[in-house]
C-alpha cells in the first residue's frame, strides 16, 4: 500500500512563507514525477508545480518566482517552498506522484499513476 502524506499547511499573513512537505511511504521502488496541485473554493484544481525524477521543474505562471519545488529522493519526499504568499494562494494543496511499487497481489513491480495525498490547507490572510 502506497500513501502520500502532506504537512506544513496553516494560516499565514500575506507576504509570509510556508513550506509544504509530502512524504511517500509503502512498498515503493521508485518515484517518477511528483507535483503539487491546489484546489481553491469555487475554482478548478490546478497544477502549482511539478518535478521529474531528474530534477526538472515547471510552475504555474501565477507562482513563478515565488514558489520552489524540490525533492529528496532518498526520503521519497517532495517539498514546496512558498514565499511572498498572497490571499489568492489560499487553497487545499495536494501532493501527486507517479511511481513504481511492489504489489504483493501480483508479486511484481507495477506502475502506479496519480497517487494523491489527502491535502493540507493553506490560508493566506490579507
Amino acid at each position: 500500500q502506497v500513501q502520500l502524506v502532506e504537512s506544513g499547511g496553516g494560516l499565514v499573513q500575506a507576504g509570509g512563507s510556508l513550506r509544504l512537505s509530502c512524504a511517500a511511504s509503502g512498498s515503493i521502488f521508485s518515484i517518477n514525477n511528483m507535483g503539487w496541485y491546489r484546489h481553491a473554493p469555487g475554482k478548478q484544481r490546478e497544477l502549482v508545480a511539478a518535478i521529474t525524477s531528474g530534477g526538472s521543474t515547471n510552475y504555474a505562471d501565477s507562482v513563478k518566482g515565488r514558489f520552489t519545488i524540490s525533492r529528496d529522493n532518498a526520503k521519497n519526499t517532495v517539498y514546496l517552498q512558498m514565499n511572498s504568499l498572497k490571499p489568492e494562494d489560499t487553497a487545499v494543496y495536494y501532493c501527486n506522484a507517479d511511481l513504481i511499487y511492489y504489489s504483493s497481489d501480483y508479486d511484481a513491480l507495477r506502475y502506479g499513476m496519480d497517487y494523491w495525498g489527502k491535502g493540507t490547507l493553506v490560508t493566506v490572510s490579507s
